[in-house]
């Protein structure tokens, strides 16, 4: 993963115990205190789901010139999975990346051990908690970013000029290996109703982030989101900011002073227009556009990362690739490790319909239901995003523009903040049209069709 040096990230949680590098720890002033009465009853199911209602309350410590952070969260996590469960399955990339150190965790107040295996951690709840009822976790830890761009280090680092951090927050999630052999994203989220997350930082600074800014003292900023599948933060005391309105959304794009701003916000403003005349209107009040340290372009609800120092050549695929991950992951969200076509395909589709920019894939055809794990570094882009978006475009000329796109809207509108996949999309476009869609696909989705 390369050399990083220490930095630390302080979130509130206490326990002892060491797992994987990991050290965990529990005071015991959590005990002490006075504890709420607890849905949860006595008894063991060794279930979870990713049918979870969670809100999340977040205090944030971000210090730039250490490249670290401290924070206390506070979930609250209502079961509507439809049956009971006994544990809870939370994704971050800290806990790969950042040298993840959780100080103190309860549930109703108990103190409770978790354990880290790989990017996710499991909170036993200490009891079952039946359908419908409602529990409270509260989490306090820190993490420590990366120095370099190399590998996946630059989804947690602070170098360039910019601090990064994807999936910090430890989310509902469900375990999923973070390593594989290409750039896909081994994540898997649910959207959540409400987060607000109060960041303090240690000097002045741009904060780019998945929410909206409702309040500011001094260091401390208050950001609220809500219909979110995470909340992910870059940072910058070296940005500029430029604004503009289209229709009701506030657009607003962070850069460099010799950066591509100013092309930024032209691309990304042409691409949410087009895209809501085709797919309906943008989901969140505000769009932000943030001039990255490096790696590659990055979707995040209301926010999308571009890296620094491209050609302009190089901008208009992907700023329209991003923003179409607004709609394909961030509307309707799927398993993207899983299920890398829902998302990936129709945004390779969607950048290159609106840019013009199709073209013929440079690896042997392959078929498109496969794991993130299942495609070579070399094939993933080219058979996923590529030949993923040219069977969605072929699609899209047999049924004729509009029955695609009344099939495109109604998967939108049906799973709208929910999680679709390929199969839903497919069958969805399916019945839009009296045409076969799916026999004549199944060679290219054996495991799904």
């Amino acid at each position: 993963m390369g050399l990083f040096r220490s930095r630390v990230v302080r979130v509130a949680l206490t326990v002892i115990l060491v797992s994987g590098g990991l050290t965990f720890e529990v005071g015991p002033g959590a005990a002490a205190a006075a504890r709420p009465a607890s849905a949860i009853v006595p008894g063991a199911v060794d279930r979870t789901s990713l049918d979870l209602t969670a809100s999340y309350d977040v205090q944030l410590k971000l210090s730039y010139g250490r490249g670290t952070i401290s924070a206390a969260s506070t979930m609250t996590v209502t079961n509507a999975s439809g049956g009971p469960i006994d544990r809870l399955e939370l994704n971050t990339v800290a806990a790969r990346l950042g040298r993840l150190r959780i100080r103190s965790l309860t549930v109703d107040g108990s103190p409770v051990t978790p354990s880290v295996k790989d990017q996710t951690i499991r909170v036993p709840l200490g009891g079952i908690l039946p359908d419908g009822a409602t529990t409270t976790v509260r989490m306090a830890f820190t993490a420590t970013t990366r120095r370099t761009l190399t590998g996946s280090n630059w989804l947690f680092t602070r170098t360039n000029g910019v601090i990064q951090l994807y999936r910090w927050l430890p989310w509902i999630s469900r375990a999923t290996p973070f390593d594989r052999p290409n750039h896909g994203d081994p994540f898997v989220t649910v959207s959540s109703p409400s987060v607000r997350v109060r960041i303090t930082t240690d000097r002045t600074i741009r904060l780019a982030t998945s929410g909206r800014r409702i309040a500011t003292n001094g260091l401390t900023s208050t950001w609220v989101a809500s219909k979110v599948r995470d909340f992910n933060v870059a940072a910058s005391p070296a940005w500029t900011a430029r604004t503009r309105r289209v229709g009701s959304t506030l657009v607003r794009v962070y850069a460099f002073p010799a950066g591509n701003g100013a092309a930024l916000m032209t691309l990304a403003v042409r691409a949410l227009r087009r895209y809501q005349t085709l797919m309906g209107a943008y989901p969140y009040p505000t769009f932000v556009v943030a001039e990255s340290a490096g790696g590659s372009g990055l979707e995040s609800p209301g926010l999308i990362w571009i890296p620094r120092g491209l050609a302009y050549n190089r901008l208009p695929w992907l700023v329209s690739h991003e923003v179409a991950h607004q709609w394909f992951y961030s509307l309707v969200g799927n398993d993207q490790a899983r299920q890398p076509f829902a998302d990936e395909a129709m945004a390779d589709f969607l950048a290159r319909y609106i840019t013009g920019t199709g073209r013929a894939s440079r690896c042997a055809t392959a078929t498109l239901d496969r794991t993130i794990y299942g495609y070579s570094a070399g094939c993933y882009f080219e058979v996923v995003y590529v030949q993923g978006g040219r069977v969605l475009d072929h699609l899209r000329r047999r049924m004729g523009g509009t029955a695609f796109w009344a099939g495109i809207r109604d998967y939108l509108a049906t799973n709208r903040f929910g999680l679709g996949g390929t199969k839903l999309l497919l069958e969805t476009l399916d019945a839009h049209t009296p045409l076969d869609l799916i026999g004549p696909l199944r060679p290219r989705f054996p495991r799904i069709l």
